[in-house]
């Protein structure tokens, strides 16, 4: 099964460290530390092709120019999963914004629902990097995108550790413009949306609530 927008990030560290997240007998913490490692190594691939602008500077031999982002990266996390997800990414980009959206699933409907948002005033002016471990349905995804384009964002990425086809398929009817990243591709979902053979729910796997 192949999807036009679908980036899958096969580099060994990064399949490495999702086997353990996935092993169930790895342990808050540890769920915790490789969730952030893995995101360092995932967003390193994401902004490979950001644009970047010359700039001047003097070295302590002479002046030159080198390089800078174009633009501001701004961090939107989908809560509350895709919090944990944040602290690897600003490893790597520390001046990197976040903002907040907060959404749940609703038992009956399955349909996500808004409870937060908190973005930066000038996001539409920045690289969005949209995050979330798992990308199950697609439809609280798809709702953080709708939501992250009315505010005028338009250089938008959605980045998650596992994706289901179902969840791929729905964000490429939908957002056909958005490029997805992920470390694995998983089979199906099951009867009550968990993504097979996923990692279980990241939320409580993140915060010990299970």
């Amino acid at each position: 099964m192949s999807f036009k927008n679908l980036r899958i990030l096969d580099h060994p560290l990064i399949q490495q460290k999702l086997f353990y997240i996935r092993d169930k007998r790895t342990n808050n913490l540890h769920f915790r530390t490789m969730l952030n490692e893995i995101s360092g190594l995932m967003v390193y691939e994401v902004t490979r092709n950001m644009p970047v602008r010359p700039r001047e500077l003097e070295t302590p031999l002479e002046k030159t120019t080198g390089y800078v982002l174009a633009k501001p990266v701004t961090l939107v996390p989908i809560l509350r999963a895709g919090l944990a997800m944040s602290d690897g990414i600003l490893n790597l980009i520390p001046h990197a914004r976040v903002g907040h959206l907060g959404l749940y699933r609703d038992k009956e409907t399955l349909k996500p629902i808004e409870y937060y948002r908190k973005f930066p005033s000038d996001i539409a002016d920045s690289e969005i990097i949209v995050i979330d471990p798992m990308l199950a349905t697609g439809g609280s995804a798809s709702a953080a995108l709708d939501f992250v384009k009315e505010t005028g964002g338009t250089s938008i990425t959605f980045v998650c550790l596992v994706a289901a086809p179902e969840g791929v398929h729905y964000l490429e009817e939908h957002h056909p413009d958005i490029p997805v990243y992920t470390a694995a591709l998983d089979r199906e979902l099951n009867d009550h949306k968990y993504i097979l053979p996923g990692l279980g729910d990241a939320g409580d796997r993140i915060y010990g609530t299970e």
